[in-house]
């Protein structure tokens, strides 16, 4: 049988671009994007990330105690005012059939934990005996916003909570599932009530986890065992050293992922990005080309999920392009695991563990030129060497001769 997310996820999620306050327009331009212009190469979810349930988003920041748009079982619902198909209680259902009628997926954020509103109103939880005031922990809270209390889940409402959540989403259509607030610090009953509310919605939905700020290997069982996917840092925007900052987390966690189950390098800063988000001005991705491509070349061959956070029909052909680099994404969809194999000072190097793809990297802030054996690599010496960026076939030797600019990568498929 195959297992949910067999193939690392890739799709566009809406923070990057539109932090709090995306609308439906925005979605619904991004979907038709992907559909035309990047579905072929496999990138299939859209995902609308926070707060989609506040009216009053606003660019850079959460509203404090803010009103939120919740039903009469104290369940999140899209505000109209952003999202108009969701007028008259219609919820996400018409937005995720639009967006299955373009033969992609849906998804959503959601906050761990019980809106403080509904506690406050002592809504009943749908299906249940039980109510939303008997179940919030409040010393678990998240440290950025504060919509939600925790949940105790001593009490049997923490659970039929979580199932009524999921049982609405299933009903939407919701495909993907992005839990924040979960592994940092790690919540094992947290994690484990939601996996189980998945499973008894009756509908196959891909769970994610976030954030992940200092998650040790340690829970690499646990998360398999509960979730397809799992954040492995903070959130990575547009700077140099937190694509830097991978290289060791990639490695420690790569050899935990497979079909199913994916650490998470978080979401691809490229493109157009930062209109109303959290970090920085309207703009074009403030990663170099080089670094981009660096990104991309890491990201893939260590198969992690892809998630652009651009703006994407205002992103320039030239990111459009390397998002869809068949070349370069069949590295992620590799049906073999990948390791880093080699460094040396700022120069690492990945291969696959059937040797069917090398990367090297060169960190530093100088251009290099090196000459690499395969045997320093494990790997013997190919009989064909191609360049997945440039689509050119290099000259099959005993050795690897690289030339890397500044922060620079080189990806090769190898028969």
């Amino acid at each position: 049988m195959t297992p949910l997310a067999a193939v690392p996820p890739m799709g566009w999620n809406s923070w990057d671009a539109f932090g709090t306050s995306v609308t439906e327009a925005e979605v619904r331009a991004a979907a038709e994007f992907m559909a035309d212009r990047m579905a072929d190469s496999g990138w299939e979810y859209v995902v609308v990330d926070i707060q989609w349930y506040e009216p009053n988003a606003r660019p850079g920041g959460y509203n404090s105690g803010t009103r939120l748009c919740l039903d009469q079982y104290g369940l999140p619902q899209p505000a109209p005012n952003r999202f108009p198909s969701a007028a008259d209680g219609a919820g996400f259902g018409p937005l995720a059939e639009y967006v299955h009628s373009l033969g992609l997926k849906f998804g959503l954020h959601i906050l761990r934990g019980v809106p403080r509103q509904a506690v406050a109103a002592n809504t009943p939880i749908k299906g249940s005996e039980h109510s939303a005031a008997q179940i919030p922990d409040r010393e678990r809270i998240s440290s950025w916003v504060d919509d939600n209390w925790g949940i105790d889940h001593s009490h049997p409402g923490g659970q039929a909570y979580y199932d009524s959540l999921m049982r609405q989403f299933a009903y939407w259509g919701v495909d993907y599932v992005k839990a924040d607030d979960m592994i940092a610090p790690y919540y094992e009953d947290e994690v484990e009530a939601l996996c189980e509310a998945v499973r008894r919605s009756g509908r196959d939905i891909v769970l994610s986890l976030s954030p992940g700020v200092n998650l040790s290997t340690g829970h690499a069982e646990h998360l398999r065992a509960h979730s397809q996917l799992w954040r492995i840092s903070a959130d990575v925007w547009d700077r140099w050293r937190d694509v830097d900052a991978q290289f060791e987390l990639l490695r420690d966690w790569a050899p935990h992922g497979g079909p199913g189950h994916w650490p998470d390098a978080d979401m691809l800063p490229l493109g157009r990005i930062g209109l109303r988000a959290e970090v920085g001005e309207p703009r074009e991705t403030r990663l170099t080309p080089d670094e981009q491509r660096t990104m991309l070349t890491l990201w893939c061959i260590a198969r992690s999920p892809l998630m652009v956070g651009a703006d994407l029909p205002h992103s320039t052909g030239e990111t459009i392009e390397s998002l869809t680099n068949d070349e370069v994404l069949a590295a992620q969809r590799h049906p073999t695991g990948a390791r880093e194999v080699w460094r040396e000072g700022r120069l690492v190097a990945w291969a696959s563990l059937d040797g069917a793809f090398a990367a090297v990297f060169n960190r530093g802030s100088d251009p290099v030129e090196t000459s690499l054996p395969w045997t320093e690599l494990g790997l013997d010496a190919p009989r064909a060497v191609r360049d997945c960026w440039s689509h050119s076939e290099v000259e099959a030797a005993a050795e690897l001769r690289v030339k890397l600019p500044a922060h620079g990568a080189a990806m090769y498929r190898l028969s």
